[in-house]
C-alpha cells in the first residue's frame, strides 16, 4: 500500500535504501550478506567475552589447582572406592573370616564324629532302599543326589576360599591409609566418597577448559577474520548489485519526473560503500539526490524538493519499483496529494498504464485521476442512530460523469462541467 504519507518517507536514507532494494529484487544477495553479518557478530561477541573473561579465568584457574593437587597425588581409580572397602571390610574381618570358614568346612566335611554331607549320603542309602520296595519314593533319592552335589561344591568353595585368606600387615596398612585418605578428600570437597573420583575428573576437565582458553581465543580469532572476510565479500557483491540498478533506476525516474511536469529535474541514487559502518545490509549508504533546476548541483532531496515536488517524485518511484515487483493488488492512498492541473492528468496515465498490468485502487480527490480509472467506485459515509457507516458503490458510465463533473465545480453542477467530465472519460 502507497500511502499519501510516502514521501516525507522519502526522506529517510534507509527507506531510500530499501526502496533500490525492493527495485533490483536481488533478495539471494541481502539473505547472503545478512546472513554473512549474523555469523560474523556471533563470532565477534563470542571473541569478546573470551577475553573479557580472561583475567577472571585465572584466578579461576589457579584456586583449582590448588584444590586438585592432593586428588591428582592420590590418583583414585574410577571403582577403587568400592573395591577398596571391600578389601578393607575383608581385611579387618579376616580372623573372624578364617575361623568361621573352617567351622563350616568341618561341619560339612571334615567333623570326626558327624558332618554333614556323611548324614546325607546316609540318607541317600536309605532313600535308594525305600525307592526299590514302592516306586512312589522313586524320586526322592536323585533330590537327595542333588543336594549332595550343591554340598560338596559349597565345601569346596570353602576350601579354596579358606586356602586364599593372607593376613598381609603391610597390605593391612596401606589399605587401611588409602581408605582413610578418600574419606578425608571426600569429606573435604563435600561429596560422597563413591563420588570423589568423578568430582577429580570434573575438576580436570574445567581446569583443561580454562586452560586452553588462550589457544581457543586464538583460533576464534582467526575464525572472526575469516567470517568477515565472507561478509565483506558477500556484501561487495551486494554493492555492486545497488550500483547496477540504481543507474537504471536513475534514468527511469528521471524520466517520470519529466513526465510529471518536471522537465529539467535531474534525479541519481548515490551508493557509497563505509566500511566502519557495517549493518546487516552491507556496507552501503544511499542518498537520493535531485536537482530540480538548471544550473543546481545534485542534493539530498531533503534539502532542496518542495512538498508538490516531493510528491511527485516519490508518485514515480513507486508506480516504476511497483512494476517491477511482481504484486497482484496495489493501493494508492492520495499519493497525488499536492499536485493538480496537467500534472494531475499525467499521474492518472501513469495509475492507468500500471493497471494494465495489475490490479490497481486508487483512492482520490482529483477528477483528473479518477477520470483515468478502467472502474470508478464512490465511497461516502453516513451516520445512523450515532454510528457512522461507509458505503462503497460501483459507478455506471453516467453516474461516473456526474461524480466527475461534481469534482470539477464542486456541489453545483453545470452544462460546462459535465462536458468537461465526458472529455475525461474520454481522453483516458
Amino acid at each position: 500500500m502507497h500511502g499519501q504519507h510516502a514521501h516525507q518517507q522519502l526522506m529517510k536514507p534507509e527507506y531510500q535504501l530499501s526502496m533500490l532494494d525492493q527495485y533490483a529484487g536481488h533478495a539471494d544477495l541481502l539473505k547472503a550478506t545478512r546472513h554473512a553479518y549474523q555469523n560474523w557478530r556471533q563470532a565477534s561477541n563470542q571473541l569478546k567475552q573470551l577475553r573479557e573473561n580472561s583475567q577472571q579465568n585465572q584466578a579461576q584457574l589457579q584456586l583449582l589447582e590448588y584444590q586438585i593437587k592432593e586428588l591428582n597425588e592420590l590418583a583414585l581409580g574410577e571403582d577403587e572406592f568400592v573395591e577398596l572397602e571391600q578389601e578393607q571390610k575383608r581385611l579387618a574381618n579376616s580372623g573372624d573370616l578364617a575361623l568361621n570358614c573352617q567351622r563350616a568346612i568341618e561341619l560339612l566335611n571334615e567333623g570326626e564324629e558327624v558332618n554333614a554331607l556323611g548324614l546325607l549320603q546316609s540318607v541317600s542309602h536309605t532313600l535308594i532302599d525305600l525307592a526299590e520296595m514302592d516306586s512312589k519314593l522313586t524320586a526322592l533319592p536323585s533330590m537327595v543326589a542333588e543336594a549332595l552335589i550343591q554340598l560338596e561344591e559349597t565345601y569346596h568353595e570353602l576350601r579354596n576360599y579358606l586356602d586364599s585368606i593372607d593376613v598381609d600387615p603391610e597390605r593391612m596398612a596401606y589399605v587401611e591409609e588409602r581408605y582413610s585418605k578418600v574419606m578425608s578428600l571426600a569429606r573435604k570437597h563435600h561429596v560422597l566418597p563413591e563420588e570423589l573420583y568423578q568430582h577429580h575428573q570434573a575438576l580436570l576437565q574445567q581446569i583443561a577448559q580454562l586452560d586452553c582458553s588462550d589457544e581457543k581465543m586464538s583460533a576464534l580469532a582467526s575464525e572472526v577474520d575469516v567470517l568477515y572476510q565472507t561478509f565483506v565479500a558477500a556484501a561487495d557483491k551486494l554493492h555492486k548489485s545497488r550500483v547496477r540498478y540504481a543507474k537504471e533506476l536513475d534514468k527511469l525516474i528521471s524520466q517520470s519526473m519529466h513526465e510529471l511536469s518536471m522537465e529539467k529535474a535531474q534525479f541519481k541514487i548515490e551508493v557509497q560503500q563505509d566500511s566502519a559502518h557495517s549493518s546487516p545490509l552491507g556496507f552501503d549508504a544511499v542518498t537520493f539526490l535531485v536537482s530540480t533546476n538548471p544550473g543546481q548541483p545534485l542534493q539530498p532531496i531533503a534539502k532542496v524538493a518542495s512538498g508538490g515536488e516531493l510528491s511527485r517524485m516519490s508518485l514515480a518511484i513507486q508506480v516504476i519499483t511497483a512494476q517491477k515487483v511482481d504484486t497482484p493488488s496495489l493501493i494508492f492512498d492520495e499519493v497525488d496529494v499536492g499536485i493538480s492541473g496537467p500534472t494531475a492528468a499525467v499521474v492518472g496515465k501513469l495509475l492507468r498504464k500500471l493497471g494494465e498490468s495489475t490490479q490497481v485502487l486508487c483512492v482520490t480527490h482529483l477528477p483528473q485521476v479518477a477520470g483515468c480509472g478502467h472502474h470508478q467506485l464512490f465511497v461516502a459515509k453516513q451516520t445512523k442512530a450515532g454510528k457512522t457507516e461507509t458505503q462503497m458503490l460501483k459507478l455506471d458510465q453516467e453516474q461516473r460523469i456526474a461524480e466527475l463533473a461534481r469534482l470539477l465545480g464542486g456541489s453545483q453542477i453545470t452544462e460546462s462541467t459535465l462536458a468537461n467530465a465526458k472529455e475525461l472519460l474520454i481522453a483516458a
